[in-house]
């Protein structure tokens, strides 16, 4: 991708994200990726300020999970024993 690119195809975001284009436009047509269609059907562009804010959501959004998730315990080992729900007879 050139430096100073405005827009950016969707192969292009799925080589920044590592993700599949059809992933990239999984998020598109959720919202959760803002672009605009140009020409023909199918044919999306994302603007770097629309990834880089993307990216930035998705951050703030991992940050809640790892609070919510210390908050709440999930993830964390007290030490206890887990005792097999269905002990063998002996």
């Amino acid at each position: 991708m050139p430096a100073g690119q405005r827009f950016y195809t969707p192969a292009d975001v799925g080589e920044v994200l590592n993700v599949s284009v059809r992933q990239v436009r999984a998020l598109l047509q959720s919202g959760d990726l803002r672009g605009i269609q140009v020409g023909g059907r199918n044919e999306w562009r994302i603007e770097h300020d629309e990834l880089e804010g993307y990216i930035q959501r998705q951050y703030e959004r991992a940050a809640r999970f790892v609070r919510e998730g210390a908050a709440s315990g999930a993830g964390t080992h007290d030490g206890d024993r887990v005792e097999d729900e269905h002990p063998s007879a002996t």
